[in-house]
């Protein structure tokens, strides 16, 4: 069953868009607070995106860029502007189709049917990990942070990657290294200091201070909160 991700503020026209998709056994996800619209998307690890372009706070625009900085998967727009220009912008921003409103249900379900199988004949691109609205593209091997693109080191990948596949508990120095060898990252205990230490700095130059907690004598976590 594939994850559809709505994003449309009227609320009768999302429901009647949910109602139709989970009608033909799609599972819908339909955002309602439109300041954690990125954070919702990572969470939900939807198959393909519906897009108003006029929404609160941010436009649509905005939304699909910063979708496009993490996920090449399929986005539709929908919108009541049929200008040329507007297609052309939606198009320009990373979306993969348009379909203006109002609009025939048959349409919507044939597009939206296309699109996911001309997108999944290679199967899927969700390669991303979060945590606190921070996101570890697996893929890129980049973060991002707050709209913002980090780049890592190949070190600084692998160590962020095993403390986001352990988000939550404290991830044993020994435990680390062990990881890190298996990557084929030579390291000794040494070498992991300085590398978490350089870590460190480049996250709180990003405005993540204290990110990652460290436990005197044990190892390193993800800090709460």
């Amino acid at each position: 069953m594939h994850k559809i991700f709505l994003v449309e503020d009227d609320q009768i026209i999302r429901q009647m868009i949910k109602k139709l998709l989970e009608q033909w056994g799609f599972q819908v996800f339909a955002v309602e607070d439109f300041t954690q619209v990125l954070t919702d998307f990572v969470r939900e690890e939807p198959q393909l995106v519906l897009m108003d372009i006029g929404l609160p706070l941010f436009n649509g625009y905005h939304w699909c860029q910063e979708i496009r900085k993490i996920s090449t998967l399929p986005i539709m727009f929908l919108s009541s502007r049929d200008q040329a220009m507007d297609i052309v912008m939606a198009i320009n921003m990373g979306a993969d189709d348009y379909v203006t409103k109002p609009f025939d249900n048959n349409v919507l379900l044939a597009k939206i049917q296309g699109l996911l199988r001309r997108s999944y004949e290679f199967g899927t691109d969700q390669n991303l990990l979060e945590y606190q609205g921070v996101i570890l593209n697996l893929k890129s091997m980049d973060l991002l942070v707050e709209g913002q693109v980090v780049s890592l080191t190949k070190n600084e990948f692998q160590i962020l990657r095993v403390l986001f596949e352990h988000a939550g508990s404290i991830v044993a120095r020994d435990d680390l290294m062990r990881e890190l060898w298996n990557s084929d990252f030579f390291i000794d205990d040494n070498t992991l200091s300085v590398n978490v230490a350089r870590l460190r700095k480049k996250l709180e130059s990003s405005g993540l201070k204290n990110f990652i907690d460290t436990k005197k004598g044990i190892g390193y976590g993800l800090a709460h909160g």
